[in-house]
């Protein structure tokens, strides 16, 4: 006990190094999602399926070049009709990556084995320079 008397401010000066340490890792696990280059590889390698979960209106003013539209709110009722093939992966997309975050789950509810959210959503495909379609 009284060496943590004495030596209080090391001991507290190694916790918060070691905090500021796992900062980092931390917020990698928050902000999960597929980069846009990881997601080109995985259209291109693997054939994987990009599903714009934005509303209809949101989709038409632009999406990933060959998506399907299934807002979602569908999404439960209608992705099985629009992917079968379960074991390919799945790109879940929308313009900011929050509604695609959510979207993961339900696609893993409903048997689908390796699902993915584009991290930070169209506006970062925007923004690494890939190309857009508008309908």
């Amino acid at each position: 006990m009284k060496f943590l008397l004495d030596n209080w401010m090391l001991i507290t000066l190694a916790l918060i190094s070691g905090a500021l340490l796992l900062a980092p890792v931390m917020q990698g696990a928050v902000s999960a999602g597929l980069s846009a280059n990881d997601a080109v590889l995985l259209i291109n390698r693997e054939k994987a399926v990009v599903v714009d979960v934005c509303e209809p209106t949101e989709f038409a003013a632009g999406h990933i070049v060959g998506s399907k539209n299934i807002p979602l709110a569908d999404l439960p009722s209608k992705l099985a009709a629009a992917v079968k093939n379960k074991g390919l992966p799945l790109i879940l997309v929308c313009q900011s990556g929050v509604r695609s975050g959510r979207a993961v789950a339900a696609a893993k509810t409903l048997g689908y084995e390796q699902v993915h959210s584009l991290g930070g959503g169209l506006a970062a495909w925007k923004s690494a320079g890939l190309p857009l379609e508008k309908a």
